[in-house]
């Protein structure tokens, strides 16, 4: 009886030892996945919020501080060269501090 006792009590730590490297493995893909998603909302979080700024609608004739480079013969591809800078820069972060 006490041999059973022993065998089915190395057996419940053996099935306790593999739910832990299952919960482990299980947890190391979430982390995984969540840095992907980080990675990809820290690039393009700034991008959505340039773009939400320059796509409000600004009355130029009521004051000449309303994003005055809507007058500008460039003022769009100077925002989308802005909005390239802005990732491109977000990425060499990343690069720099190894998350990418």
């Amino acid at each position: 009886m006490v041999a059973v006792l022993d065998i089915l009590e190395a057996f419940r730590d053996a099935s306790r030892n593999l739910m832990d490297l299952f919960l482990s493995s299980l947890s190391m893909r979430t982390n995984e996945v969540i840095r992907v998603l980080t990675v990809i909302c820290s690039i393009f979080i700034p991008l959505a919020f340039i773009a939400g700024v320059y796509g409000m609608n600004f009355d130029r004739s009521t004051s000449g501080l309303n994003a005055p480079e809507l007058g500008w013969r460039f003022g769009y591809l100077y925002t989308i060269a802005l909005m390239l800078a802005v990732a491109v820069g977000v990425i060499l972060f990343l690069k720099r501090k190894k998350w990418l």
